[in-house]
């Protein structure tokens, strides 16, 4: 390796390990030295952090599915009440019903790509601004919910369906699992296929990508469907693990999944939203959440402490995506500059 190569490899890799790349992980050794110190007696038990991995399971995917849609450049705000919608039909198909266990989750997956289908509709055939579109889907939703719940919990699930939030594999429950295995099919096709490439061509620029030749209509619908599915399969999973469906669950996910997706996207791919920043933040959100309570913080922490870092989110990710153009506009200035002088533009690169 010569010189110039390691030069450049010296820089990849500070770039990499850079606070404005991982700043969430040095955000999580802060944390964790912190709360070891301030709770060491419970925030350093295997228990609590087994009880939080299993917890924030159904959030990470959730947020997953959002990071689909807003890749797409599709603003999702219906993404709770969709979660709710999946636990509520998932528990009426399998308790009022009494469809069976497998075709109950199929219809569940089917009635939360429906929702998604109609929000995308309303998108690009409508043309309803996302924000508003999926807003009133949210109402709507909410709506049905508290009619076919009578907004009573739905108990009795079957014992066989249960299982599949309460089950424990190495110490975790299978919702962990099904997280990972949901990150990794997400994260596959958003970064090593044509079609993820079409997705964050369109969600970066709509215009540009239309006239690139990508269906941007196709990829806005089918977003926003993946982002249903998804979340009709995260609410699922909380109706199982809670053996009920609860008609009240789903707004409280809401603002966890979108300040995960937005600290996310300040991770790994320079302001690009993407799978495994957002699991990221999701850990280091929780991190947070449950030391504040472990240390005796009021019950209303919580919701401070997603609505602080969504803001904080939101801000990084408008800072990232300016310095990100301003830095290729100074490129292109030392470029110019480099020309006038008379050197070569190899050389200038």
């Amino acid at each position: 390796m010569n010189r110039t190569d390691r030069s450049s490899a010296v820089r990849r890799a500070v770039a990499a390990l850079s606070f404005r790349n991982i700043s969430a992980l040095y955000i999580f050794v802060v944390m964790f030295i912190v709360f070891s110190i301030w709770v060491p007696d419970t925030f350093l038990k295997w228990d609590t952090w087994k009880a939080m991995f299993d917890s924030q399971a159904v959030t990470a995917i959730l947020a997953i599915g959002l990071v689909v849609a807003l890749s797409a450049g599709a603003f999702d705000l219906a993404i709770g009440a969709e979660l709710g919608f999946g636990a509520i039909v998932v528990a009426w198909l399998l308790v009022d019903k009494g469809v069976a266990v497998v075709p109950a989750i199929a219809l569940t997956l089917l009635a939360g790509g429906l929702v998604g289908l109609a929000n995308g509709l309303l998108v690009v055939k409508a043309r309803i601004d996302s924000f508003i579109a999926t807003l009133g889907m949210s109402s709507i939703l909410l709506a049905l919910i508290a009619w076919v719940s009578d907004s009573q919990q739905i108990l009795g699930l079957p014992q066989s369906f249960q299982k599949l939030g309460t089950t424990e594999i190495l110490g975790l429950t299978l919702p962990v699992y099904l997280m990972l295995a949901t990150a990794l099919v997400v994260w596959y096709l958003l970064e090593r296929t044509p079609l993820g490439r079409r997705v964050y061509a369109t969600g970066g620029n709509i215009e540009a990508a239309r006239l690139a030749g990508v269906r941007v209509a196709a990829v806005v619908v089918g977003s926003l469907v993946v982002c249903g599915v998804i979340a009709a399969f995260a609410g699922l999973l909380v109706s199982a693990n809670l053996a009920t469906g609860d008609p009240t669950i789903g707004p409280s996910y809401l603002l966890p999944a979108f300040s995960a997706a937005f600290l996310g996207s300040t991770q790994f791919r320079g302001g690009r939203f993407n799978v495994w920043g957002t699991i990221v933040a999701v850990i280091v959100l929780a991190t947070g959440v449950k030391g504040l309570q472990l240390a005796g913080a009021p019950i209303w922490i919580p919701d401070l402490f997603n609505g602080a870092a969504l803001l904080l989110a939101v801000g990084l990710a408008k800072w990232e995506t300016t310095a990100s153009r301003a830095g290729a506009v100074r490129r292109l200035l030392r470029l110019d500059r480099r020309r006038r002088r008379g050197r070569p533009a190899a050389e200038a690169a």
